[in-house]
């Protein structure tokens, strides 16, 4: 059986990614942990066109931030 590793005991269970955290993070070339902004999903019509222009960039995670990700997302980098 030359593709099982059955035998050798390494089939371990895979971890599961949290899909709902995984589709709000992504990860760039570099290596950042890119993110949306908050605030543009309703009441826009209160806030100043800067404002919403601004919101659209993407921010970063900080280092120690995307740690907390490790496990949420196991697979991620």
């Amino acid at each position: 059986m030359a593709g099982c590793n059955k035998a050798r005991g390494l089939n371990k269970p895979k971890m599961k990614t949290k899909r709902s955290t995984a589709k709000r993070f992504t990860v760039t070339a570099s290596g950042l942990i890119k993110h949306g902004a908050k605030g543009k999903r309703h009441c826009l019509s209160n806030k100043g066109r800067k404002r919403k222009r601004q919101l659209l960039r993407a921010g970063y995670l900080t280092h120690g931030n995307a740690g907390l990700l490790e496990r949420a997302i196991p697979y991620l980098g």
